[in-house]
Protein backbone atom coordinates (compact mmCIF):
# COMPACT_ATOMS: atom_id res chain seq x y z
CA UNK A 1 0.00 0.00 0.00
CA UNK A 2 1.21 3.52 -0.76
CA UNK A 3 2.04 5.59 2.26
CA UNK A 4 1.31 9.29 2.58
CA UNK A 5 1.47 11.84 5.33
CA UNK A 6 -2.20 11.44 6.09
CA UNK A 7 -2.11 7.61 6.17
CA UNK A 8 -2.25 4.74 3.70
CA UNK A 9 -3.99 5.29 0.40
CA UNK A 10 -5.80 2.75 -1.72
CA UNK A 11 -3.51 0.99 -4.21
CA UNK A 12 -5.76 0.85 -7.25
CA UNK A 13 -3.42 -1.41 -9.21
CA UNK A 14 -3.43 -3.97 -6.41
CA UNK A 15 -7.23 -3.76 -6.22
CA UNK A 16 -7.51 -4.28 -9.99
CA UNK A 17 -5.17 -7.29 -9.82
CA UNK A 18 -7.17 -8.75 -6.93
CA UNK A 19 -10.37 -8.20 -8.94
CA UNK A 20 -8.96 -10.15 -11.90
CA UNK A 21 -8.00 -12.96 -9.54
CA UNK A 22 -11.44 -13.12 -7.93
CA UNK A 23 -13.27 -13.29 -11.28
CA UNK A 24 -10.96 -15.95 -12.74
CA UNK A 25 -10.98 -18.09 -9.59
CA UNK A 26 -14.76 -17.88 -9.57
CA UNK A 27 -14.86 -19.04 -13.19
CA UNK A 28 -12.70 -22.01 -12.22
CA UNK A 29 -15.58 -23.57 -10.29
CA UNK A 30 -17.65 -23.69 -13.48
CA UNK A 31 -14.79 -25.24 -15.48
CA UNK A 32 -14.00 -27.79 -12.76
CA UNK A 33 -17.65 -28.82 -12.78
CA UNK A 34 -17.41 -29.48 -16.52
CA UNK A 35 -14.08 -31.34 -16.45
CA UNK A 36 -14.31 -33.31 -13.20
CA UNK A 37 -16.67 -36.06 -14.46
CA UNK A 38 -14.09 -37.05 -17.07
CA UNK A 39 -10.82 -36.67 -15.13
CA UNK A 40 -9.84 -38.07 -11.75
CA UNK A 41 -8.86 -35.44 -9.12
CA UNK A 42 -5.10 -35.98 -9.44
CA UNK A 43 -5.20 -36.13 -13.24
CA UNK A 44 -7.20 -32.90 -13.43
CA UNK A 45 -4.78 -31.17 -11.05
CA UNK A 46 -1.77 -32.35 -13.06
CA UNK A 47 -3.30 -31.33 -16.40
CA UNK A 48 -4.15 -27.90 -15.02
CA UNK A 49 -0.68 -27.39 -13.52
CA UNK A 50 1.14 -28.70 -16.60
CA UNK A 51 -0.74 -26.23 -18.79
CA UNK A 52 0.04 -23.37 -16.42
CA UNK A 53 3.70 -24.39 -16.14
CA UNK A 54 4.17 -24.38 -19.91
CA UNK A 55 2.54 -20.94 -20.24
CA UNK A 56 4.56 -19.47 -17.38
CA UNK A 57 7.80 -21.02 -18.67
CA UNK A 58 7.24 -19.28 -22.02
CA UNK A 59 6.82 -15.96 -20.19
CA UNK A 60 10.06 -16.55 -18.26
CA UNK A 61 11.96 -17.30 -21.46
CA UNK A 62 10.55 -14.34 -23.40
CA UNK A 63 11.13 -11.89 -20.56
CA UNK A 64 14.45 -13.56 -19.59
CA UNK A 65 13.47 -13.70 -15.94
CA UNK A 66 16.34 -15.04 -13.77
CA UNK A 67 16.07 -17.61 -11.01
CA UNK A 68 14.63 -16.30 -7.74
CA UNK A 69 17.21 -15.33 -5.11
CA UNK A 70 18.11 -17.87 -2.45
CA UNK A 71 16.15 -16.04 0.28
CA UNK A 72 12.86 -16.51 -1.62
CA UNK A 73 13.09 -20.28 -2.06
CA UNK A 74 11.76 -21.40 1.34
CA UNK A 75 8.48 -19.53 0.77
CA UNK A 76 8.25 -20.65 -2.87
CA UNK A 77 8.86 -24.27 -1.89
CA UNK A 78 6.26 -24.27 0.90
CA UNK A 79 3.60 -22.51 -1.20
CA UNK A 80 4.33 -24.79 -4.17
CA UNK A 81 3.88 -27.94 -2.11
CA UNK A 82 0.89 -26.77 -0.05
CA UNK A 83 -1.10 -24.52 -2.37
CA UNK A 84 -0.24 -25.56 -5.92
CA UNK A 85 0.14 -29.25 -5.11
CA UNK A 86 -1.84 -30.52 -2.11
CA UNK A 87 -4.63 -27.93 -2.26
CA UNK A 88 -5.65 -28.65 -5.85
CA UNK A 89 -5.68 -32.43 -5.41
CA UNK A 90 -7.43 -32.29 -2.01
CA UNK A 91 -10.16 -29.95 -3.27
CA UNK A 92 -10.84 -31.98 -6.43
CA UNK A 93 -10.94 -35.18 -4.39
CA UNK A 94 -12.98 -33.70 -1.53
CA UNK A 95 -15.72 -32.49 -3.87
CA UNK A 96 -16.34 -36.11 -4.86
CA UNK A 97 -17.53 -36.81 -1.32
CA UNK A 98 -19.45 -33.63 -0.47
CA UNK A 99 -21.72 -31.37 -2.48
CA UNK A 100 -20.44 -28.06 -3.84
CA UNK A 101 -22.22 -25.99 -1.20
CA UNK A 102 -20.66 -27.89 1.69
CA UNK A 103 -17.24 -27.76 0.03
CA UNK A 104 -17.52 -23.99 -0.41
CA UNK A 105 -18.39 -23.48 3.26
CA UNK A 106 -15.44 -25.58 4.44
CA UNK A 107 -12.87 -24.10 2.04
CA UNK A 108 -13.91 -20.61 3.12
CA UNK A 109 -12.15 -21.32 6.40
CA UNK A 110 -9.00 -20.58 4.36
CA UNK A 111 -9.14 -16.76 4.62
CA UNK A 112 -9.57 -17.09 8.39
CA UNK A 113 -6.45 -19.26 8.49
CA UNK A 114 -4.64 -16.59 6.45
CA UNK A 115 -5.68 -13.82 8.85
CA UNK A 116 -4.67 -15.80 11.95
CA UNK A 117 -1.33 -17.02 10.56
CA UNK A 118 -0.59 -13.62 8.98
CA UNK A 119 -1.29 -11.81 12.22
CA UNK A 120 0.90 -14.22 14.17
CA UNK A 121 3.77 -15.25 11.84
CA UNK A 122 3.94 -12.15 9.62
CA UNK A 123 3.17 -9.74 12.49
CA UNK A 124 0.38 -8.10 10.50
CA UNK A 125 -1.71 -7.81 13.64
CA UNK A 126 -5.46 -8.31 13.88
CA UNK A 127 -7.17 -5.11 12.64
CA UNK A 128 -10.73 -4.95 14.03
CA UNK A 129 -12.26 -3.96 10.66
CA UNK A 130 -10.53 -6.88 8.94
CA UNK A 131 -11.76 -9.39 11.51
CA UNK A 132 -15.28 -7.92 11.45
CA UNK A 133 -15.42 -8.03 7.65
CA UNK A 134 -14.17 -11.62 7.57
CA UNK A 135 -16.86 -12.60 10.07
CA UNK A 136 -19.56 -11.02 7.91
CA UNK A 137 -18.18 -12.62 4.73
CA UNK A 138 -17.90 -16.05 6.32
CA UNK A 139 -21.54 -15.79 7.37
CA UNK A 140 -22.41 -14.95 3.76
CA UNK A 141 -20.38 -17.94 2.53
CA UNK A 142 -22.32 -20.20 4.90
CA UNK A 143 -25.61 -18.83 3.53
CA UNK A 144 -24.45 -19.46 -0.05
CA UNK A 145 -23.29 -22.94 0.90
CA UNK A 146 -26.57 -23.82 2.60
CA UNK A 147 -28.59 -22.50 -0.32
CA UNK A 148 -26.64 -24.59 -2.86
CA UNK A 149 -26.27 -27.72 -0.77
CA UNK A 150 -28.20 -30.77 -1.97
CA UNK A 151 -29.12 -31.69 1.58
CA UNK A 152 -27.54 -35.14 1.42
CA UNK A 153 -25.23 -36.74 3.95
CA UNK A 154 -21.63 -35.62 3.56
CA UNK A 155 -18.76 -38.09 3.41
CA UNK A 156 -16.39 -37.77 6.38
CA UNK A 157 -13.46 -38.28 4.00
CA UNK A 158 -14.76 -35.51 1.74
CA UNK A 159 -15.13 -33.11 4.67
CA UNK A 160 -11.61 -33.88 5.92
CA UNK A 161 -10.17 -33.38 2.43
CA UNK A 162 -11.92 -30.01 2.10
CA UNK A 163 -10.53 -29.03 5.51
CA UNK A 164 -7.07 -30.05 4.30
CA UNK A 165 -7.61 -27.89 1.21
CA UNK A 166 -8.59 -24.91 3.37
CA UNK A 167 -5.54 -25.18 5.62
CA UNK A 168 -3.05 -25.80 2.79
CA UNK A 169 -4.50 -22.80 0.93
CA UNK A 170 -4.18 -20.55 3.98
CA UNK A 171 -0.67 -21.71 4.87
CA UNK A 172 0.45 -21.46 1.25
CA UNK A 173 -0.60 -17.82 1.01
CA UNK A 174 1.21 -16.92 4.23
CA UNK A 175 4.35 -18.66 2.91
CA UNK A 176 4.21 -16.58 -0.29
CA UNK A 177 4.26 -13.23 1.49
CA UNK A 178 7.87 -13.28 2.76
CA UNK A 179 9.08 -14.75 -0.56
CA UNK A 180 7.72 -11.63 -2.31
CA UNK A 181 10.20 -9.50 -0.36
CA UNK A 182 13.00 -11.02 -2.44
CA UNK A 183 11.39 -12.27 -5.67
CA UNK A 184 8.96 -10.84 -8.20
CA UNK A 185 5.33 -12.02 -8.44
CA UNK A 186 6.04 -13.88 -11.70
CA UNK A 187 8.99 -15.71 -10.11
CA UNK A 188 7.02 -16.73 -7.01
CA UNK A 189 4.06 -17.90 -9.09
CA UNK A 190 6.04 -19.74 -11.77
CA UNK A 191 8.39 -21.69 -9.55
CA UNK A 192 5.61 -22.48 -7.10
CA UNK A 193 3.63 -23.86 -10.04
CA UNK A 194 6.65 -25.91 -11.17
CA UNK A 195 6.90 -27.45 -7.69
CA UNK A 196 3.18 -28.23 -7.61
CA UNK A 197 3.44 -29.87 -11.04
CA UNK A 198 6.34 -32.04 -9.88
CA UNK A 199 4.32 -33.06 -6.82
CA UNK A 200 1.39 -34.23 -8.98
CA UNK A 201 3.49 -36.17 -11.52
CA UNK A 202 2.50 -39.53 -9.92
CA UNK A 203 -0.93 -38.94 -11.53
CA UNK A 204 0.61 -38.83 -15.02
CA UNK A 205 -0.58 -42.36 -15.81
CA UNK A 206 -4.18 -41.42 -15.02
CA UNK A 207 -3.95 -38.28 -17.15
CA UNK A 208 -2.48 -40.12 -20.14
CA UNK A 209 -5.13 -42.86 -19.99
CA UNK A 210 -8.08 -40.47 -19.55
CA UNK A 211 -7.03 -37.83 -22.07
CA UNK A 212 -8.05 -39.80 -25.22
CA UNK A 213 -11.40 -40.78 -23.70
CA UNK A 214 -12.45 -37.38 -22.36
CA UNK A 215 -14.66 -35.18 -24.56
CA UNK A 216 -13.03 -32.16 -26.13
CA UNK A 217 -15.02 -29.76 -23.96
CA UNK A 218 -13.65 -31.34 -20.77
CA UNK A 219 -10.08 -31.09 -22.03
CA UNK A 220 -10.59 -27.48 -23.13
CA UNK A 221 -11.91 -26.67 -19.66
CA UNK A 222 -8.79 -28.25 -18.12
CA UNK A 223 -6.59 -26.13 -20.42
CA UNK A 224 -8.61 -23.03 -19.50
CA UNK A 225 -8.05 -23.82 -15.81
CA UNK A 226 -4.31 -23.89 -16.41
CA UNK A 227 -4.06 -20.74 -18.51
CA UNK A 228 -6.40 -18.37 -16.72
CA UNK A 229 -7.40 -19.33 -13.14
CA UNK A 230 -3.85 -20.66 -12.55
CA UNK A 231 -1.16 -18.99 -14.72
CA UNK A 232 -2.81 -15.56 -14.95
CA UNK A 233 -4.86 -15.40 -11.75
CA UNK A 234 -2.10 -16.67 -9.46
CA UNK A 235 0.24 -14.06 -10.95
CA UNK A 236 -2.22 -11.21 -10.41
CA UNK A 237 -2.75 -12.62 -6.90
CA UNK A 238 0.96 -12.50 -6.02
CA UNK A 239 1.22 -9.00 -7.53
CA UNK A 240 -1.59 -7.78 -5.28
CA UNK A 241 -0.23 -9.73 -2.28
CA UNK A 242 3.14 -8.02 -2.70
CA UNK A 243 1.41 -4.65 -2.26
CA UNK A 244 -0.85 -5.34 0.73
CA UNK A 245 -1.23 -7.69 3.70
CA UNK A 246 -2.00 -11.40 3.52
CA UNK A 247 -5.04 -10.87 5.75
CA UNK A 248 -6.62 -8.30 3.44
CA UNK A 249 -5.94 -10.44 0.37
CA UNK A 250 -7.54 -13.43 2.06
CA UNK A 251 -10.62 -11.38 2.89
CA UNK A 252 -10.88 -10.31 -0.76
CA UNK A 253 -11.41 -13.92 -1.83
CA UNK A 254 -14.73 -13.95 0.02
CA UNK A 255 -16.09 -12.21 -3.07
CA UNK A 256 -15.56 -15.44 -5.02
CA UNK A 257 -18.85 -17.15 -3.99
CA UNK A 258 -20.85 -14.12 -5.11
CA UNK A 259 -19.06 -14.03 -8.48
CA UNK A 260 -19.53 -17.80 -8.91
CA UNK A 261 -23.28 -17.32 -8.52
CA UNK A 262 -23.23 -14.57 -11.17
CA UNK A 263 -21.11 -16.57 -13.64
CA UNK A 264 -23.27 -19.70 -13.23
CA UNK A 265 -26.34 -17.53 -13.79
CA UNK A 266 -24.92 -16.10 -17.04
CA UNK A 267 -22.97 -19.08 -18.43
CA UNK A 268 -25.07 -22.02 -17.24
CA UNK A 269 -28.48 -20.36 -16.96
CA UNK A 270 -28.62 -21.47 -13.32
CA UNK A 271 -31.07 -19.04 -11.75
CA UNK A 272 -29.98 -18.55 -8.11
CA UNK A 273 -32.45 -18.76 -5.25
CA UNK A 274 -33.13 -15.63 -3.22
CA UNK A 275 -31.13 -17.13 -0.32
CA UNK A 276 -28.12 -17.55 -2.63
CA UNK A 277 -28.35 -13.93 -3.75
CA UNK A 278 -28.64 -12.81 -0.13
CA UNK A 279 -25.54 -14.80 0.82
CA UNK A 280 -23.60 -13.32 -2.08
CA UNK A 281 -24.59 -9.81 -1.04
CA UNK A 282 -23.45 -10.53 2.52
CA UNK A 283 -20.09 -11.81 1.21
CA UNK A 284 -19.52 -8.61 -0.77
CA UNK A 285 -20.53 -6.47 2.20
CA UNK A 286 -17.99 -8.26 4.37
CA UNK A 287 -15.24 -7.70 1.81
CA UNK A 288 -16.06 -3.98 1.75
CA UNK A 289 -15.98 -3.83 5.55
CA UNK A 290 -12.65 -5.68 5.72
CA UNK A 291 -10.98 -3.14 3.41
CA UNK A 292 -12.23 -0.09 5.30
CA UNK A 293 -9.79 1.86 7.41
CA UNK A 294 -10.81 2.92 10.91
CA UNK A 295 -11.65 6.61 11.19
CA UNK A 296 -8.68 8.72 12.29
CA UNK A 297 -9.03 10.64 15.50
CA UNK A 298 -8.16 14.28 14.94
CA UNK A 299 -7.17 16.78 17.57
CA UNK A 300 -9.86 19.17 18.66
Amino acid sequence: MDQAADGPRTDHRALAAAGVTVVLWASAFVSIRAAAPHYHPGALALGRLLTASVALAVVLLVKRVPLPPRQAWPGILVSGVLWFGLYMVALNWGEQGVDAGTAAMIVNIGPIVIALLGGWLLREGFPPMLLAGMGVSFAGAVVVGLSTSDGGASSLTGVLLCLLAAFTYGAGVVAQKPALQYASPIQVTTYGCFIGTALTLPFAGQLVSQLPEAPLTATLNMIYLGLFPTALAFTTWTYALSRTTAGKMGATTYAVPAVVVLIAWIALDEIPAWLTLLGGAICLTGVAVSRRRPARVTAA
